[in-house]
């Protein structure tokens, strides 16, 4: 592929991504004010933007299989671990940035558990068998991701466990 059109797909493949991603947080804050037609349709129109996103994922070549795209996963999120949100909060500290501050320290520590979840999981699959975790509980506040059993608050925000998210 040549340089202009694989950047272009690169740029094409975020942008369908953020607003896939923009819909659907769109689609909660219609629900909470009781527009359940308009969070369907952010809802709907979403998923038309991951269809786009994957067209353009699969057409970069970078849809591999599950190893693969475990391993992209972990390197994914070790970068933001190691490089990425460590320099975003050093900057929102410089400029007494709270929320911000707040929102990174919520996100590095979620992105941490991620990592090794999927390490965890590329080991299962690189013996040829799926991974065999138990449900899933996701913090709404922060991120935080346990399998198994739920703390009775979460030990990054402080949310009571009645609020996590199973899947």
């Amino acid at each position: 592929m040549k340089q202009m059109t694989e950047r272009n797909l690169r740029d094409a493949y975020a942008g369908e991504s953020q607003a896939h991603m923009r819909y659907l947080i769109f689609a909660h804050k219609a629900e909470e004010e009781g527009k359940t037609h308009v969070a369907r349709l952010f809802r709907a129109i979403a998923f038309a933007e991951q269809v786009h996103a994957t067209n353009h994922l699969r057409t970069l070549g970078d849809l591999g299989s599950s190893v693969d795209n475990l391993e992209t996963a972990i390197q994914g999120e070790n970068f933001e671990v190691e490089e990425m949100y460590p320099a975003y909060d050093a900057v929102a500290k410089l400029q007494d940035e709270k929320e911000a501050i707040r929102s990174i320290h919520y996100a590095i520590e979620a992105e941490k558990i991620h990592a090794a979840m999927y390490t965890e999981a590329k080991q299962s699959v690189k013996e040829g068998k799926d991974t065999d975790f138990g449900d899933i509980y996701i913090c709404p506040v922060c991120g935080y991701t346990v399998e198994g059993q739920m703390p009775d608050a979460c030990p990054i925000c402080g949310v009571s466990k009645e609020k996590f998210v199973k899947f």
